[in-house]
């Protein structure tokens, strides 16, 4: 399978489940993917207001894509054993928070498919399935938990980009909660995403939040959560120094190379 929206290609190795066959992943991209905005003239109040709704909406999504960039580019380098090791969570691994990362993006894509096609679809099929789920997860090797990030993270965005303007008002709910609009998935994304990529632990931290996510106005209870991070002074073990590859000697066989030898 491949994704075409985006501009810069990544190859994402392997497959998982049946869900996951072969991703190569563009993640990244432009504000103009997938997103359409409606023409205003003057004294159209209402495509005015439609502008500004779009402008927010692709702003978020971009911050969304900018934000996955860093999380992969962490999780890349998060080897075994670093992935079974304590996250900042209590009680989760890093590989747990990478698995929850994963099926949370599965659950708010449902969310919108679901509000595109008018159907009551659920989030996660229970609260139950939702911790086997991530229980599975975390038990992957390191490459197939990588790609099931970077592919649920696609499934996501693909969705999320083409969304039409009126699905983004349908009412939605994750599991017990209140019915939100689903235009709310996109800043719950983004928090998500920034706020567990420091639970890893894995010297990503608050102090590397962009200035627009660190004074984002969030309802609660992102804003405690956020706020949480801010104050934590959890810390976890620190990872393995990432292993430099051998150096080059004249005349040895290159690995998967066919020549063999240069």
């Amino acid at each position: 399978m491949v994704w075409t929206e985006g501009t810069r290609p990544t190859m994402v190795p392997c497959a998982i489940s049946s869900r996951i066959i072969f991703a190569t992943c563009s993640y990244g991209g432009t504000a103009e993917s997938g997103s359409i905005t409606r023409a205003s003239f003057p004294g159209d109040r209402a495509g005015w207001q439609d502008e500004l709704v779009d402008s927010a909406q692709r702003e978020l999504n971009d911050q969304i894509d900018q934000a996955t960039q860093r999380l992969l580019g962490t999780a890349r380098i998060i080897t075994e054993p670093d992935l079974r090791a304590p996250s900042l969570l209590p009680g989760w691994t890093r590989a747990h928070v990478l698995a929850h990362l994963c099926r949370s993006a599965d659950a708010m894509r449902n969310l919108l498919v679901g509000a595109r096609s008018g159907q009551d679809r659920p989030a996660y099929s229970s609260a139950e399935a939702r911790q086997a789920e991530i229980e599975y997860g975390a038990g992957l090797r390191p490459d197939e938990l990588m790609a099931d990030l970077a592919a649920s993270a696609m499934a996501w965005r693909t969705v999320a980009r083409q969304l039409p303007d009126e699905a983004w008002q349908v009412p939605v709910r994750v599991l017990d909660s209140d019915p939100f609009p689903a235009a709310e998935l996109l800043p719950r994304r983004l928090v998500e995403v920034e706020l567990h990529h420091c639970d890893l632990g894995a010297s990503y931290t608050p102090a590397d939040w962009p200035a627009g996510f660190a004074a984002m106005k969030l309802a609660e209870p992102m804003r405690s959560q956020r706020q949480d991070r801010l104050s934590s002074t959890r810390t976890a073990q620190p990872l393995a120094p990432v292993r430099p590859p051998a150096p080059y000697r004249p005349g040895q066989r290159l690995p998967g190379s066919i020549l063999g030898r240069r």
